[in-house]
């Protein structure tokens, strides 16, 4: 085989154009295969390297042996001596290359490289797309749905690899069709010893956050702040958002004209209801509006251990519950707190028990203070009924 016959160079530069490929990595991938199958296939005791120029495509292998005063390996080693007459300027510790005759190149070396070249291809190729993905983890990108397994998994097509949704990370319920185009959140990156495995989500609440700050312009310029999100995908979800702009009402700049906005939100997650509720700095009032629709009565916090003891009467309790108990749940999630929801009475004297607390105040501290006991009195004998905490929430 001469250097005529095959151009090295030329075919890895085209391999390398038509996988993008870098094709100076591609070269050496080839160089360090061709070397190793050289050793294992013609003369495995042999040190060897292989060069390809990029520009001529001229193929050198070469044995490497070091210059010492006595040879304990020959198939490592030429001794001083000999290395003198044939180059009178080596000294003790150089190393010499003598070109390999071109007919050693065998068949089953030449396979052999083929198969290692083709190995390293594709680690290289799994290299570009774990590169160009390992920094858009957080990221949501379009993608296009591509196939499902038999474990309940969908991939869907990035450009240059392909990302997996787990059933975990799917919209419960949503009917994925091959060839749709979907959005996705890039959940992670990582490398394992079959290639770069992509991990997508649609159920993420930070796609929500996403497709808020695309479609409602007063989040994606920062007038108004989604504080937090809370997510059961395919089902409910709570989102607090707060206004930096007196003038701008957070709720309704999220909703939209005749709820476009929202619907637009709610329309890329298959119609998921989102409801949309005031942040608040004061906790008793950020839970008592993360607990809505429910109209809740007297709210109890301890923020040192992150619990809440909420009053509500039977009238409103299983709004506050919700189905399922998916109203307290997110409302717990939501705010952080561990949500106890607790039933009273109807307050039918509620009015006659604040009057008679106002007089008592006026006619002295220490009749206030039991007519407060007393105005307390109406709650601290109530049931508990309905508790979720910040981590009740399913994914």
């Amino acid at each position: 085989m001469t250097q005529g016959e095959f151009n090295f160079a030329d075919a890895l530069r085209e391999v390398a154009q038509q996988r993008n490929i870098n094709e100076m990595q591609l070269i050496e991938a080839f160089e360090q295969s061709l070397a190793q199958a050289y050793t294992r296939n013609v003369e495995p005791d042999r040190r060897v390297e292989v060069h390809l120029d990029p520009v001529s495509g001229e193929l050198e292998v070469l044995i490497v042996r070091e210059v010492v005063e006595k040879v304990e390996d020959e198939n490592l080693q030429i001794s001083l001596a000999d290395a003198l007459e044939l180059d009178p300027g080596v000294e003790i510790g150089m190393e010499m290359e003598f070109p390999v005759d071109r007919e050693k190149f065998s068949r089953i070396a030449l396979q052999a490289a083929k198969q290692t070249l083709t190995q390293k291809m594709r680690e290289t190729e799994r290299n570009v797309v774990y590169n160009e993905y390992k920094d858009r983890e957080g990221q949501v990108l379009t993608a296009q749905v591509v196939r499902s397994d038999n474990k309940g998994n969908w991939f869907v097509e990035l450009g240059a690899g392909e990302a997996i949704l787990p059933p975990r990370e799917q919209i419960p319920g949503e009917k994925l069709v091959p060839g749709n185009r979907v959005k996705i959140y890039l959940k992670e990156v990582r490398k394992t010893p079959k290639g770069p495995t992509i991990l997508a989500s649609r159920a993420d609440e930070r796609l929500l956050d996403y497709l808020l700050r695309q479609e409602i312009p007063e989040v994606a310029n920062g007038i108004v702040e989604v504080k937090a999100i809370a997510r059961e995908a395919g089902q409910r979800s709570k989102v607090a958002v707060f206004s930096h702009n007196p003038n701008v009402d957070p709720i309704g700049a999220c909703i939209g004209h005749r709820g476009n906005r929202i619907q637009a939100v709610t329309g890329e997650l298959g119609r998921e209801r989102v409801d949309v509720i005031l942040w608040d700095a004061n906790t008793r009032d950020f839970i008592r509006n993360a607990l809505s629709p429910a109209k809740v009565g007297l709210i109890e916090v301890q923020p040192d251990i992150r619990e809440a003891t909420v009053t509500v009467t039977p009238d409103q309790l299983s709004l506050a519950i919700g189905k399922g108990g998916q109203n307290v749940r997110l409302a717990a999630k939501l705010t952080g707190f561990k949500i106890d929801l607790r039933e009273t009475a109807a307050v039918s004297d509620l009015d006659a028990a604040m009057q008679q607390a106002m007089q008592d105040e006026r006619g002295g501290a220490g009749k206030g203070n039991a007519a407060a006991s007393a105005f307390d009195a109406l709650f601290r004998d109530s049931k508990s009924v309905a508790t979720a905490s910040p981590d009740d929430t399913q994914e």
